[in-house]
């Protein structure tokens, strides 16, 4: 098991291994955005737990995009000093951690945000109250994603990601399901890449050539008339030229029914690392580190991804919600399989503001009192 422990080096960033937190959704921030107590102590379970970077949950890089209530902000300076000592804590325990860059285009939350939702083109699937962009909407938006990056990085953070997968604003963008325009940022593939290009292109002069910049993007949306592996790969190709340090390989969106990007009933090892087939377009379209998520909860499945050569990183999302120490498990020698069970009842206290956590594993703790 030897890959899986071994250092990686993302651009000037240094990881211990090869697992990564993938970014998931704590709501656990308060109603303004800023980071709280218990935020932090969820990110130094892991860091503690041997995860070799963290990425935390999406954070809205300006009001418009935000997608549920207790999200994390980089929206404003306001949220900087709660983030520092969140990240010092985390340096502390010797861990590394990235701040994951988000708009929510039609997914943001009008509750929330107090605007209608923001979109690239009308699509008969979008029943609500949408505000179709201009150029110049796109550009603020642009513009709104290299401040944010900037913030996360006078935060401290060892890395920002960018949400650019699961039909968030700039997959979106990306997708001819969604993306119906017909100006320079529709059409063709590299139109409709063109939004993102540009926010890896600004985030990158905003931060400088030494600073990591990943980003997360889908393989494929899994829609009939959406986005398919080997356009993927192109854009892939794009935003690497553009200044992008590193991909994560996601795919799907919440419309994608059972091929969304959060998969139950994950039983099988058939069932694991469902994004892996597209990895060999990517390997080939690149010569970026890929980090690839989905499904994994086997330590020699996690291995053999390593080995075979197609993917760098490891990244898993539910596993560590019902045990943050998994990776410092299988270090130790035991590598029975995660214990999710993969049925995604995790975030049902997030979304009553009680915040992610394992309800089996919560049941398992009262039970033993």
């Amino acid at each position: 098991m030897a890959a899986l422990f071994e250092p990686f080096n993302i651009n000037t960033m240094n990881l211990k291994n090869r697992f990564v937190r993938s970014a998931t959704w704590e709501g656990l921030a308060t109603t303004t955005g800023e980071c709280t107590p218990e935020l932090e102590k969820m990110w130094a379970d892991l860091a503690e737990g041997g995860v070799g970077l963290i990425v935390t949950g999406h954070a809205y890089i300006e009001k418009r995009g935000q997608a549920s209530p207790w999200q994390l902000g980089i929206d404003r300076d306001r949220v900087i000093p709660g983030l520092q000592r969140a990240v010092h804590a985390i340096h502390e325990l010797g861990g590394k951690i990235a701040l994951q860059l988000a708009h929510s285009g039609i997914m943001a939350d009008p509750e929330q945000t107090g605007h209608p939702a923001l979109a690239m083109s009308r699509h008969e699937s979008i029943t609500h109250d949408v505000q179709v962009m201009a150029p110049d909407d796109i550009s603020e938006v642009v513009r709104a994603f290299a401040a944010a990056a900037v913030r996360a990085k006078r935060a401290g953070f060892d890395a920002v990601q960018i949400h650019g997968a699961h039909g968030y604003l700039l997959s979106q963008s990306l997708s001819p399901f969604y993306n119906r325009r017909e100006d320079r940022f529709g059409g063709r593939i590299e139109n409709r890449a063109a939004f993102s290009v540009a926010v890896v292109e600004h985030i990158r002069m905003a931060v400088g050539p030494d600073y990591p910049l990943l980003i997360k993007m889908n393989t494929a949306d899994f829609l009939n008339g959406g986005m398919e592996v080997a356009d993927a790969a192109m854009v892939a190709q794009l935003l690497g030229e553009s200044g992008a340090d590193a991909i994560e390989l996601s795919g799907g969106t919440g419309a994608s029914g059972r091929l969304n990007p959060v998969r139950n009933g994950i039983v099988k090892e058939t069932d694991e690392a469902y994004f892996h087939e597209a990895a060999t377009a990517f390997r080939k379209a690149v010569e970026l580190p890929l980090i690839l998520v989905g499904g994994i909860r086997s330590c020699h499945i996690a291995e053999g991804l390593i080995k075979d050569g197609n993917v760098d990183l490891i990244a898993m999302s539910r596993p560590f919600i019902r045990e943050p120490d998994l990776v410092e498990r299988w270090h130790s020698g035991n590598r029975e399989k995660s214990r999710c069970i993969s049925d995604s009842r995790c975030f049902v206290p997030a979304r009553t503001g009680k915040g992610l956590y394992c309800v089996h594993e919560k049941r398992k703790a009262v039970n033993a009192l």
